[in-house]
């Protein structure tokens, strides 16, 4: 489960970098600055919702898709649902997909899997955070919901030293600018919160230089981030497409009926 949360974070990126002018509002603003501004519209943010879409490859060429959506919300508590209703891997479907939800420090996971790993009969298993061990362990799960957050994902492509702006094009009935460059993913990460850096570091780890795509608004709010990256003949290209920003979002737990206990000496991060 934590690759999957871990995935997520990875997709909800935006960006910053160089040069170009473009227009951004009323403001003439070089590429750099236009995403430097987006970077800093990310601080305000308190919720978002978006769309999931991920494809990738094996070097042995074998393909795989994860398809789905993403709530978050920061204020005035923590909460999260990532729905990957779509998953699958050379050919083969993920049954039920797979879905995430954090409420009030608690998370609650459905995966058919885990039904069979917990021995539960219910669809959902509950994780009480302050259940699965000593203060650094909450710390540790808490940090892992925190990586989608969108002001930390703004951070990594703010290593960019070459993006430019290539057009304007319509997002979800909205008129945006597309600005497209290249990070290093070893400098972007020393960018992000030390919590972030590890487990980030890690997944992305085998590729030197992200390419991306960023779609702004004249707010200068992302309306769609794409990554594309390849390694060891491996690829895979990621975009989230946002829905809202600083809406009033709907997270709730599952009905009780319909949720089971993780046993004491199951495994809840992986």
């Amino acid at each position: 489960m934590r690759r999957l949360l871990v995935a997520a974070a990875l997709i909800a990126a935006a960006g910053c970098g160089t040069t170009t002018a473009q227009p951004l509002g009323e403001v003439q603003l070089s590429a750099a600055d236009a995403l430097a501004q987006t970077a800093q519209k990310a601080e305000d943010v308190t919720s978002y919702a978006a769309d999931i879409v991920v494809d990738f490859s094996d070097p042995k060429g074998s393909t795989g898709n994860v398809r789905g959506t993403m709530l978050l919300q920061q204020k005035p508590t923590l909460a999260s649902d990532i729905n990957l209703s779509q998953v699958s891997f050379a050919g083969q479907p993920l049954p039920g997909g797979v879905r995430a939800i954090l409420v009030d420090e608690t998370a609650y996971l459905k995966l058919d899997v885990l039904k069979q790993l917990t021995g539960t009969t219910k669809p959902w298993v509950k994780v009480g955070l302050s259940e699965v061990g000593d203060d650094a362990s909450v710390r540790q799960f808490l940090s892992q919901a925190q990586q989608i957050d969108l002001k930390s994902s703004v951070a990594l492509l703010t290593a960019s030293k070459d993006v430019k702006a290539v057009g304007n094009e319509t997002v979800g009935n909205v008129q945006t600018t597309h600005y497209a460059g290249t990070f290093p993913v070893a400098e972007a990460v020393t960018l992000l919160p030390k919590e972030s850096q590890d487990a980030l570091s890690g997944q992305l780890s085998a590729v030197k230089d992200m390419k991306f795509d960023a779609w702004i608004d004249d707010q200068g709010l992302p309306r769609k981030i794409q990554l594309n990256g390849a390694a060891e003949g491996a690829t895979f290209t990621a975009a989230l497409l946002f829905t809202s920003f600083n809406e009033q979002l709907s997270i709730d737990a599952p009905p009780a009926d319909q949720v089971g206990e993780m046993p004491k000496n199951a495994p809840v991060t992986e």
